[in-house]
């Protein structure tokens, strides 16, 4: 398929930080190497700003995916004590990049005002360790997690998952392996432009093609690496892919956010739509001009603050504030 789709135009105020930046590639399968060299230009080193806050955190090596061990870190305000809602953070990057500290900084607020605990998983990253291992290695660690509800003071009645993009697209798939295999409650999901769908059938992909960072090009790099030869063959799971899922019902309420000139845009509105149809409450935002994570690239923009601000008024309303 060629892109013959024009696409929704870029925040002004998003685009100038874009170009700014002197835009960014298109990633390739024999960039991932390159790409996991490179260090973060746009994110200083989460650890920092949560020990600014006065939290601290305590590394932990659990049993993943097959018994294979895997690291989680648990998240705490210095000297917490009492009981308060579990934040299960699974952190962004393609399926192909990133650590658990990627993302980790946008829960603080909410572990702060609801004295609340985070629980961020290095599940495993493709190609070397493709489907199931990274939903695997998080499901594990969420149950690992629901073990330790009483040690770390967490309300099993108010648990939330949570993640961007690969990690949102992990978070629903969290959500619907604990719904089919009967474990931890969650209270909800937290879906930040979730990458849900390896099929690249939509509009939207098309519009998003040759712009360079998670573009079409990328997401083809981040789904072929985590399915190989099964990427847009019947033989993908709901887990790995969740728009696959045809049974939406008993799933957690949902807060689902994208940009208007992203890859995942209809991906992201067809699964908010149809968890309606199923009867569970979402929330859908599709930020006009927002391309695939402006709120981290251009964190003082407009358009992010506002995202951002939505997003805290949605958790206030779910965790009682």
């Amino acid at each position: 398929m060629e892109n013959t789709i024009a696409r929704p135009p870029f925040d002004p105020e998003i685009e100038a930080a874009f170009v700014a930046m002197g835009g960014m590639p298109s990633f390739t399968p024999e960039m991932i190497p390159v790409l996991r060299e490179a260090p973060v230009a746009v994110e200083r080193d989460p650890r920092e700003v949560l020990s600014e806050r006065g939290f601290v955190f305590n590394d932990r090596t659990i049993n993943g995916y097959d018994g294979d061990e895997i690291i989680v870190s648990v998240i705490t305000k210095k000297g917490r004590t009492g009981t308060g809602p579990g934040f299960f953070h699974i952190h962004g990057g393609g399926m192909i990049l990133g650590d658990r500290w990627g993302g980790v900084a946008q829960f603080i607020d909410w572990a702060e005002r609801f004295n609340g605990v985070i629980v961020t998983v290095e599940y495993r990253l493709a190609p070397e360790f493709p489907d199931p291992y990274p939903i695997e290695d998080c499901y594990a660690a969420l149950l690992w997690t629901a073990t330790h509800f009483e040690e770390f003071g967490i309300d099993a009645a108010r648990l939330v998952v949570g993640g961007a993009s690969a990690g949102g697209g992990l978070s629903a798939g969290v959500a619907l392996l604990a719904r089919d295999r009967q474990g931890p409650t969650i209270l909800g999901q937290v879906l930040m432009c979730p990458m849900l769908d390896d099929r690249d059938c939509t509009p939207s992909t098309l519009q998003i093609d040759g712009l360079g960072g998670w573009d079409r090009t990328s997401n083809q790099t981040g789904w072929g690496a985590l399915l190989g030869d099964r990427k847009g063959t019947d033989d993908v799971s709901i887990y790995a892919a969740p728009a696959r899922a045809t049974d939406l019902s008993g799933l957690p309420a949902a807060y689902i956010d994208c940009g208007s000139a992203e890859v995942f845009r209809d991906e992201d509105v067809a699964y908010a739509m149809r968890l309606w149809e199923a009867g569970v409450q979402a929330e859908l935002h599709v930020w006009a001009g927002g391309y695939h994570g402006f709120e981290f690239l251009a964190p003082h923009a407009a358009i992010s603050r506002e995202s951002v601000a939505t997003r805290d008024k949605w958790m206030n309303r779910l965790l009682g504030a």
